[in-house]
């Protein structure tokens, strides 16, 4: 299998996905459609973009299935599978705010060997395969080499909808704020992995998340020279919840020392 080859192919098709959310976003109008249900015409963009993915991974590689957010297909379990987000930050679309994007991931028995996520609003893709390292529109990338809290920017990501996690977010705001040097919360899991494999986030957390948030994101971290684990430090599973990025130096421990007394009361 030329992973090369393909992650070439997955860039075109995740950039025609992403064209397709730009088109779309620019006869959005939040105002009148929130009068309705906002939630409707999103999940209509975020479908019909995923359909769009779904038919043309089809194409390029028939033998895998599918994992995707919208279920606009069936999922099945096959080795090889193609796991997608077709609008990872959903919010920052309907407020019209960067960063928004499509994420693409192909996986073997769980474990990523290709990731691609296109953000829409700076037309940056950024793509990666198992054993070539990380690239952004083609220039390759990595991490950066903060070793000191004090001087890291981090990245946090607040679950909106998971209450058993709020303590434990609320006690990294309280331990960082004053210590890092800044936080920012980006609003797009996916895009937060790609800023830490590009050197413009040190280190980025977050407690509820899913495979199709991070699979693409996780492979592109890794192969930019970057460290992933679980809140446990433990390698990152596919059916894993919470997820620590960084740019493998030691604040990766030290955000993990913060965590982990919280962390043991609420797994």
């Amino acid at each position: 299998m030329n992973l090369e080859h393909i992650t070439s192919e997955v860039c075109k098709i995740a950039t025609e996905g992403g064209h397709f959310l730009a088109k779309e976003r620019k006869v959005f109008q939040r105002n009148r459609v929130e009068e309705k249900n906002a939630h409707d015409y999103v999940s209509y963009v975020d479908k019909e973009t995923e359909k769009l993915l779904v038919k043309k991974l089809s194409v390029l590689f028939p033998e895998a299935g599918f994992v995707t957010e919208e279920e606009t297909i069936k999922t099945e379990e096959k080795d090889y599978c193609w796991v997608i987000d077709p609008l990872d930050g959903t919010t920052n679309f309907i407020h019209d705010n960067a960063p928004y994007c499509v994420s693409i991931a192909l996986t073997y028995k769980s474990k990523p060997l290709i990731g691609v996520v296109y953000e829409v609003c700076r037309e940056e893709c950024f793509y990666a395969w198992k054993g070539g390292n990380a690239y952004l529109n083609g220039k390759q990338i990595s991490v950066s080499a903060t070793n000191d809290i004090n001087k890291a920017l981090v990245g946090l990501d607040l679950p909106y909808n998971d209450k058993e996690y709020k303590p434990l977010m609320n006690h990294l705001m309280d331990q960082l704020y004053g210590k890092a040097s800044s936080i920012r919360v980006n609003g797009s899991a996916a895009m937060s992995l790609c800023y830490v494999a590009a050197g413009r986030f040190d280190i980025w957390c977050e407690a509820f998340i899913k495979p199709w948030d991070f699979m693409a994101g996780a492979i592109i971290v890794e192969e930019a020279g970057g460290r992933i684990s679980n809140f446990e430090g433990q390698e990152l599973l596919f059916n894993n919840h919470h997820i620590v990025a960084s740019n493998n130096t030691v604040i990766h421990d030290e955000i993990l020392a913060l965590i982990q007394p919280f962390f043991s009361f609420i797994k």
